[in-house]
This record gives C-alpha cells, sequence and structure tokens, in this order.
C-alpha cells in the first residue's frame, strides 16, 4: 500500500492511497470502466459487468499486477501490467483509467509512479509499452513526465464513437539505447 499526498485545491491536502486491485472492487471498477470520459480514452468497449471483469482480472492477474487508486475511501483508478510471455519476460502492458470525476487530481500519476516502482524493482522489467489515443494529449502529457516515448503510431487504429482513430504506440525502457531518429 502506497500512499501519495496531493493537493485538492482546498484548504488541506487529500491522500490517494494506491493499493492491489482486490475481487471486491469489481462493482467499483466496472462503473469507472463504462464511464465516458474513460470509454472514450481507453480501448475498452466499457460496459462490463462486474462478472465479466472479475473473470477478466483473474486471468490477467496470473500474468501481472493490477491496483487501484482510492480516494477518501472510493476507487476512484484503477491501472495494470501484463507482463509478456517468456520471450519477452522482460515487458509489460499497460492500461490505466482514472474515474471521470478525478481527472487532473494526481490520480494517475500515483497510479502510475506505483507500478513503475513495481516494474523497475520487484518486477525487474526492462520495457512498458502502451497504446494511447493520438488525440488524447493529457494522458500523453502523463507518460512523457514518467519517460515513455513515442515509438510509432497507427493510423485507423481503433472505433472510437462509431469513426476509425488514430493511436500512438508509446514505451519506457530501463537501461536501454537513445531512441535514434531514421
Amino acid at each position: 500500500m502506497k500512499e501519495e499526498r496531493l493537493p485538492d485545491g482546498g484548504a488541506h491536502d487529500k491522500c490517494i492511497m494506491v493499493r492491489a486491485l482486490e475481487s471486491s472492487d469489481m462493482d467499483a471498477f466496472a462503473e469507472i470502466m463504462s464511464l465516458p470520459r474513460v470509454r472514450r480514452g481507453t480501448l475498452s468497449v466499457g460496459y462490463r459487468s462486474p462478472e465479466q471483469l472479475a473473470a477478466w482480472y483473474e486471468r490477467r492477474l496470473k500474468r501481472g499486477v493490477n491496483v487501484c487508486a482510492v480516494l477518501d475511501g472510493c476507487v476512484v483508478g484503477h491501472a495494470g501490467l501484463e507482463v509478456h510471455r517468456p520471450s519477452r519476460a522482460h515487458c509489460a502492458h499497460l492500461g490505466l483509467a482514472v474515474h471521470d470525476a478525478y481527472h487532473r487530481r494526481g490520480v494517475g500519476s500515483a497510479l502510475l509512479q506505483a507500478l513503475i516502482d513495481c516494474a523497475d524493482g520487484s518486477l525487474g522489467l526492462r520495457r512498458i509499452d502502451l497504446t494511447v489515443f493520438s488525440d488524447n494529449a493529457p494522458a500523453i502529457a502523463l507518460y512523457r513526465k514518467f519517460g515513455f516515448v513515442e515509438e510509432g503510431f497507427s493510423r485507423a487504429f481503433a472505433i472510437r464513437d462509431g469513426v476509425l482513430a488514430d493511436v500512438l504506440h508509446m514505451a519506457r525502457l530501463v537501461d536501454a539505447p537513445s531512441l535514434q531518429t531514421i
């Protein structure tokens, strides 16, 4: 369990607690994944039931780490690392979602810092990659803040709101050579 003290814009500080996602969090997780901004900003279809998310969580738990952010006793975000299979066991894929009402309050930073600490320390990962919609400037800025760089661009990668949308592929590497431009 990790706590981050972050300003809430008021007279006192709020504390975001990051902890392991638990099976009892599935109702809150399902609610977050069905919110309009979360659905628009992630590659998830949303509208999944707590039971569907619990089955997904059980499969993913075997190959990674899943955490949630808790603020004022409520789950307000989720992030996970899915570690790749043997020949790529030094790599993981990142997913992150923050409740619509808690954007720009440090939740994403707290979740990302906790996963990076785990990846670099306990898991010994060398590479974390992710896919983000190319027009999601706040998310891209967050990832850059934590050392992620753009590695590629895919046109018409996903359908979002009935329209083909482009994505960036980003990664954070530990002890890797600098990205060379062609």
